[in-house]
């Protein structure tokens, strides 16, 4: 990391320090940028880095930190790298040290092992009942099974900073959310018992399908369509072509006379015909208000994927599950739908988690019922 990043922060006791040992200290929002950074660069090469976080607490006397601190910097210069970063995760508290680039094979082992030496110097030179310690991998082992969420908030103190930034804009994007969830309910609420009735009288089974849906920072919930598919169907060819699309291998499929065609899953024997009708013009997915009046959506935003698509995602690709909550209708639904590729698809996410304003969202809303009723790209 060049040290030309905004040296030492403006807390009390930043500029003792740097004159204590000559080590650069970030400033809180130089490390919160460099931790994001670094982010990035393992996204691309693959090699893990390890954030552990030093918690002084606001208890203590200024002079107790302080001595804590220069003990920290002088333990720490004979066991780091020069490539390794250290900084205010929150000034005048919270000091953080980035171990960068760590290697590729058994990084497992390479964690643990740091882990306990660092564990160690730190109690050879601290009293460590007056410090806490955490240690923070990235990328993160996820498992949506057990766990509410891939991310550990501390590795992304941008976007928590990001979010904190949009609070009365968010505030109003969820204003939105459930005052157009609620209205769209009750205007459908005629069409909703006109494809029960035809759900249940061409098919047997559940006139709702349900499905668990990977959310914001990865927390499952429970996703609602009305079924256009016949009970039982096995969810294999679906999952082998989302791999292959994921990996950027799947090919075109034809779609509606479209010469182009689309990366989806066409002419589906699983699919019903008055499924068919409702996927070609989106109807399906008229229940996902009711996730929208829940919380667990929003009326624009990044679709929420299944569980087994994220298994197979990039590193890069988690970002979309990060940045803003998972939607009915997005960027991708009005600018190509399943006509981009996937790389191109969280491209879009990112884009919309990067520009959001309430009036992007009205945009977006008022394109999408041609996008739905046209059913390019749908199937």
């Amino acid at each position: 990391m060049p040290r030309s990043l905004d040296r030492v922060g403006s807390g009390r006791f930043a500029a003792r320090a740097e004159s204590t040992l000559d080590r650069d200290i970030l400033s809180q929002e130089a490390f919160h940028r460099a931790i994001a950074l670094e982010r990035r660069r393992t996204e691309r090469s693959r090699k893990p880095f390890l954030l552990m976080l030093l918690d002084m607490g606001h208890q203590l006397p200024s002079e107790a930190i302080e001595r804590n601190l220069r003990k920290l910097l002088a333990a720490l210069s004979a066991s780091t790298r020069e490539t390794d970063v250290a900084g205010w995760y929150e000034s005048d508290r919270i000091v953080g040290v980035m171990f960068t680039e760590i290697g590729l094979d058994d990084s497992g082992t390479i964690v643990t092992v740091m882990i306990a030496r660092l564990r160690e110097i730190l109690r050879s030179n601290l009293n460590l009942e007056q410090v806490s310690v955490s240690f923070h991998l990235f990328p993160e082992d996820c498992d949506h099974g057990t766990r509410k969420g891939p991310s550990d908030p501390v590795l992304y103190p941008d976007l928590a900073k990001r979010g904190g930034a949009k609070g009365a804009a968010g505030a109003l994007k969820r204003a939105m959310d459930v005052v157009g969830s609620a209205a769209a309910l009750i205007l459908a609420s005629p069409l909703f018992l006109a494809i029960a009735v035809a759900i249940k009288a061409t098919s047997r089974g559940p006139v709702f399908f349900r499905q668990r849906r990977i959310g914001q920072h990865g927390k499952p919930f429970v996703f609602l369509k009305f079924r256009s598919m016949f009970v039982g169907s096995d969810a294999g060819i679906h999952k082998e072509y989302v791999k292959k699309l994921i990996a950027g291998n799947a090919e075109r499929h034809p779609s509606n006379g479209h010469g182009q065609g689309v990366f989806k899953l066409t002419k589906d024997i699983r699919i019903t015909k008055v499924g068919a009708f409702l996927r070609r013009t989106s109807l399906d997915e008229l229940p996902q208000f009711i996730n929208v009046l829940k919380g667990e959506m929003s009326l624009v935003g990044p679709r929420p994927p299944i569980p087994y698509e994220v298994e197979a995602y990039d590193l890069w690709h988690h970002r979309r599950l990060l940045e803003v909550k998972p939607g009915i209708t997005g960027l991708w639904q009005v600018n190509g739908r399943s006509r981009v590729k996937f790389d191109d698809m969280v491209r879009l996410d990112l884009q919309y988690a990067r520009s959001w304003t309430p009036w992007m969202d009205i945009k977006i809303m008022l394109r999408t019922p041609a996008a739905m009723f046209i059913g390019d790209g749908a199937h």
